[in-house]
């Protein structure tokens, strides 16, 4: 528990975290401007926005910041309890080592590696939320498969909500971003209009 986003970081120096879940208008330092600091440290727990705002740019520019997921206030409690175990068991498969043959995922220049949860283009390293982690982990996994927002999300969250489909095309274009893709001309991931995603074999 934190009382105003100084606290917040303090603490989160102090102690391993496994989650956090974050109110975006916070005192001293609002939830926006901690999630920039926390993810310029590297820390990669789940972050989950919970906040009146509930404009789709305010969950946009969360997300972008480095948010895992996005509620709205009022919001069901048995929902956000959900979506917390929802992240846990995401970060807990993410840190299971999968079969031995799929530790390494190459395509073209790409690599993921399972072991040390990084990817690497050209030799250099990129870094990536544990959710755009897995879910470039899974087109590169099944190279030429497309996938639907709602089997991207499932797949690596379990549960799926409506107002989720803005937090994959959220997720997409970051991980783009990194990969220094181009959205209107990519050579990593495809969109497939009114169908979903992949990565071409390369």
């Amino acid at each position: 528990m934190a009382a105003d986003g100084i606290e917040a970081y303090n603490i989160a120096q102090k102690y391993k975290i496994h989650l956090a879940v974050l109110d975006i208008m916070m005192p001293s330092l609002d939830g926006y401007q901690l999630t920039v600091k926390l993810r310029e440290q590297g820390q990669k727990f789940p972050i989950i926005f919970l906040s009146a705002k509930d404009k789709d740019n305010d969950k946009i520019l969360g997300l972008n910041l480095g948010a895992d997921d996005y509620m709205t206030k009022p919001f069901n409690p048995l929902e956000i309890i959900a979506r917390v175990n929802s992240n846990l068991r995401r970060v807990y498969q993410l840190n299971k080592m999968p079969e031995k043959a799929e530790t390494r995922l190459v395509n073209g220049d790409l690599t993921l590696d399972w072991d040390t949860m990084t990817v690497m283009k050209n030799g250099e390293k990129l870094i990536f939320t544990p959710m755009e982690f897995k879910i470039l982990a899974l087109l590169m996994k099944s190279p030429g498969s497309v996938f639907t927002k709602a089997q991207i999300y499932q797949s690596i969250n379990d549960e799926f909500y409506e107002s989720d489909e803005n937090a994959i095309i959220v997720h997409i274009s970051k991980i783009r971003e990194k990969l220094g893709d181009d959205s209107k001309n990519p050579q990593y991931i495809k969109t497939i209009r009114g169908l979903g995603y992949k990565i071409e074999k390369k």
